[in-house]
């Protein structure tokens, strides 16, 4: 069954409200790889319940309606489907604790032709339960590698801008675990693929791989650890192009570049030298 264009963008995900707590947030942190310098006084606010705080990335894992492309009705290939860029803008601080919901729609599809594949643009926008009032924006694109051919032509809702061909202001290695992928998922991602290895296989990887927000995550956690001194509400913006997988157990180093208006990014993984993470643009807050 192939993508319809008309029915994809208009199809129904569910609106996802959820209650997390100060534990869940400790488990996303810990997840993404805080707390891997225990005397790192900085970090404890993550995973330490004395003066909790949230990581501004776990906004990406709330209100998430699940793998719904997984759906057979949706026509996609899914154990081909890669996720291709995320951006995330917080309009407000994200505590801890609390209860929220998330509204995601399909804004556009963009068709490569027949046996070229589909990138699909969504947008979910996350919402405290209580007054409405909007916490976050929340754009990704996933590329459908087995489809394509539906005629959809829509326009990307991000533009993101080549990484700077000089060389980096700040460098930040931060390092992941050989199980990082068993721990990210169970912060709500279950897609297979970064767990079992025959689905990994199937889709052309050697073995699982690492949740490219987890990637997000850790890439996060380098702008917040060199340019915010680990205050969340700086960071306000991050967007990026997942270029290659990560393989859990791998370092990552973020290489950072300072310019008028904003920050850019780039995430390699360092033992094979490849760049896992382009076009990285991040809003720092001034104090």
């Amino acid at each position: 069954m192939a993508i319809d264009y008309r029915r994809l963008l208009d199809w129904p995900v569910p609106e996802v409200r959820q209650t997390y707590s100060v534990r869940d947030s400790q488990l996303y942190a810990l997840a993404v790889g805080l707390g891997a310098d225990p005397v790192d006084t900085r970090q404890l606010p993550f995973v330490y319940e004395q003066n909790p705080q949230a990581l501004p990335t776990q906004a990406v894992v709330l209100g998430y309606p699940g793998f719904w492309m997984k759906d057979p009705a949706t026509g996609v290939d899914w154990v081909r489907l890669v996720h291709a860029e995320q951006g995330l803008r917080l309009h407000r601080p994200l505590p801890a604790s609390g209860e929220v919901i998330g509204r995601t729609r399909v804004v556009g599809i963009n068709d490569k032709g027949p046996g070229k594949g589909a990138i699909v643009y969504s947008q979910r926008t996350l919402h405290d339960a209580a007054s409405d009032a909007l916490i976050a924006t929340l754009d990704s694109s996933t590329f459908c590698r087995g489809d394509g051919g539906c005629g959809g032509s829509d326009a990307p809702p991000m533009r993101l801008a080549p990484t700077p061909e000089r060389a980096p202001d700040t460098v930040c290695e931060l390092p992941t675990l050989p199980q990082q992928a068993l721990l990210y998922r169970q912060c709500g991602d279950f897609n297979p693929l970064h767990a079992d290895p025959a689905v990994a296989r199937a889709a052309g990887f050697e073995r699982p791989i690492l949740h490219g927000l987890c990637t997000f995550a850790v890439a996060g956690h380098a702008l917040l650890r060199t340019l915010c001194d680990y205050d969340p509400a700086r960071l306000t913006q991050l967007q990026a192009r997942f270029s290659a997988p990560v393989y859990p157990g791998e370092t990552l180093r973020t290489e950072i570049w300072h310019e008028a208006e904003s920050v850019a990014f780039r995430t390699l993984a360092v033992e094979r030298n490849v760049v896992v993470l382009s076009h990285g643009r991040a809003h720092i807050e001034r104090t």
